[in-house]
């Protein structure tokens, strides 16, 4: 088949690998503008010489831009594959190819809608997940289901990062490349969704990622999980933000003295901080809007310090 790749980073430029093996051909690359890095899906389209497309959005004022809708239809793509992708794309090229569209998500769908479904499962509690690859319509990843492959836990150890690149890239990849093969097939039958099972979850910014003393300390735990590497759960330490990384519950038999949210010890490890019926160990944290992250008693933790 023709397909067009509308995506980023290296799950994007791994999809397209994969279906380029299977023979498909791909007849063009979207990925959105760097910020830093070279892109990996980008560099890939350009060794291939494959046509290659930088937009940062698809739409001005709630149109869809007529150049890059005009453009978009000389490739004549068959199908449209979202490996991986942060921005709108429009309706007149969603379902402008005659096989339309397909487009991955790192949860099962209906569950955990919205751009950040592997923190929020991490951060709510769930015990397991999967993935799912549908066919987008108008909504936020209401479209009907093409694949999904579950049976992934999700570990007491897990971050947003393990649970990705470990298990849900993988099987991400699969899911996409036999969706793939079952629209050439003309074997693919879309699904809809269950809406009584939706949920939806917004992104996690800086309000979502700030740490309550007065949670739990096994949901502290998978707060500061659930925003490794990004944003960063974080506090105030006298006045300062500090950001936490690498953290893990403690299976302590007693429950410290101090209260909730004060360093208790610092060592090798890290530092430990005391909460509500536990102990949390971070390993690293992020000082102000530093970019480097050190360890605790690197950025000069102290025990005794309260965070707040």
């Amino acid at each position: 088949m023709r397909i067009a790749i509308f995506g980023q980073a290296p799950f994007g430029k791994d999809v397209l690998v994969r279906l380029a093996e299977a023979g498909h051909e791909i007849v063009a690359v979207y990925v959105p503008p760097d910020r830093g890095r070279p892109d990996p899906l980008a560099a890939e389209a350009e060794t291939r010489r494959i046509p290659l497309l930088r937009p940062a959005r698809f739409r001005r004022g709630g149109v869809a831009i007529g150049e890059l809708v005009a453009r978009y239809r000389t490739f004549r793509a068959e199908l449209n594959v979202l490996p991986y992708t942060t921005v709108i794309i429009p309706p007149e090229i969603l379902d402008a190819a005659p096989k339309a569209s397909l487009c991955f998500h790192p949860s099962l769908l209906p569950r955990y809608r919205g751009g950040a479904a592997i923190a929020w499962q991490i951060m709510l509690g769930e015990k397991a997940t999967g993935v799912t690859v549908f066919q987008p319509d108008s909504g936020v990843d209401t479209g009907p289901i093409v694949v999904q492959r579950g049976g992934v836990s999700i570990g007491e150890a897990d971050t947003a990062a393990t649970l990705y690149f470990q298990k849900l890239y993988p099987l991400g990849l699969e899911a996409v490349v036999e969706a793939v093969d079952l629209v050439a097939a003309g074997r693919a039958k879309p699904a809809p969704q269950d809406e009584s099972k939706a949920t939806f979850q917004g992104l996690v910014d800086d309000a979502a990622a700030r740490l309550d003393f007065a949670r739990p300390a096994a949901e502290l735990d998978r707060w500061i999980r659930g925003c490794d590497p990004q944003p960063g759960a974080h506090a105030l330490l006298r006045g300062e933000l500090l950001r936490l990384f690498d953290g893990r519950l403690l299976p302590l038999a007693g429950h410290p003295a101090e209260p909730p949210g004060t360093i208790v010890s610092i060592d090798s490890e890290g530092a430990i901080l005391a909460a509500r019926g536990g102990c949390l160990r971070i390993g690293r944290v992020r000082r102000g809007e530093g970019a480097k992250k050190l360890a605790p008693g690197e950025a000069g933790l102290r025990v005794g310090d309260p965070l707040t």
